[in-house]
């Protein structure tokens, strides 16, 4: 079976008992390490692998061939993506310096950009200069460079971005949690429907109690694929998004996810999700 995620630590932590031969039944997996733009552009135009990791934002244009799978993605409290900036006085000015400026974002489809455009709809007055897509591990050196004005960042970036000599002017996550009451949905496990996804959510179910169980099994792996990340980030990063969330979605990951691509719904951001879309019967 062919699957793409990132190289990120929680991912590699999440799939590596899988793509190792150690979850029982599992056919064995082809892994296609991606960025969340690739993945995201991979589904959109139905080349992808069987099961993928992508945006929640990008999953309403998904759902006709995809099942949303319940466990293996990212989702939780604190664990937001963050819009930095250059320049230290920027906390304290507030959104409105972004008025008319560059920001560059990681993928037009992600999640993170989806919250920044509800989160900037509101607060920046006269809206965005431009928005510039770049891989994210690009964004923090460009704003440091002054190529682009700010950046929106995610992944180890929320632990990294002082090394950047950088400041945070906002945190999309807090936002959201403040407005909604709910966790943040970021990244999606999804499976081909041609696919049982009961069985495939298992077997994904599987390795992430593997790796909880077995936390060091999975340490080479991790690293290997965290590129220039020390182990002290890399563990941080499992820390925050590899969470009871990444094993079961349940009611409250299920609301999040329908209360974010109904708002986005109606400010004719995404396509429309109706009841049920989301939800497979007997799965949570």
């Amino acid at each position: 079976m062919n699957i793409a995620f990132s190289p990120c630590p929680n991912d590699t932590f999440v799939f590596h008992a899988w793509a190792h031969g150690l979850v029982p039944g599992a056919p064995e997996l082809q892994v296609t390490y991606a960025d969340i733009d690739i993945t995201n552009g991979l589904a959109a135009r139905g080349e992808g692998p069987e099961v993928l990791k992508i945006s929640y934002a990008a999953l309403p244009w998904m759902l006709d061939r995809y099942h949303l799978l319940p466990c293996g993605g990212a989702l939780g409290r604190g664990c937001g993506p963050l819009v930095l900036t250059a320049d230290p006085a920027s906390a304290e000015q507030g959104p409105s310096v972004l008025s008319g400026k560059r920001v560059a974002v990681p993928s037009e489809r992600s999640t993170a950009y989806l919250l920044f455009r509800l989160w900037a709809a509101k607060q920046v007055p006269g809206g965005i200069g431009e928005v510039v897509v770049m891989p994210f591990h690009k964004i923090m050196p460009a704003v440091q460079k002054g190529e682009i004005d700010a950046g929106l960042v995610i992944h180890e970036a929320r632990f990294t971005y002082p090394n950047y000599g950088l400041t945070m002017l906002a945190d999309m996550g807090a936002w959201w949690e403040e407005d909604t009451g709910l966790p943040i949905p970021l990244g999606a496990i999804i499976a081909r429907k041609d696919l049982d996804p009961a069985q495939v959510a298992g077997w994904v179910r599987a390795s992430v109690e593997y790796a909880w169980a077995n936390p060091q099994a999975s340490r080479s792996y991790v690293l290997e694929h965290a590129q220039e990340m020390s182990p002290q980030v890399a563990d941080a990063h499992i820390g925050l998004y590899v969470n009871e969330f990444t094993r079961n979605l349940g009611e409250q990951g299920y609301g999040a996810v329908r209360a974010l691509l109904t708002r986005a719904a109606e400010e004719g951001l995404v396509p429309a999700v109706t009841p049920g879309m989301l939800e497979n019967a007997g799965f949570y």
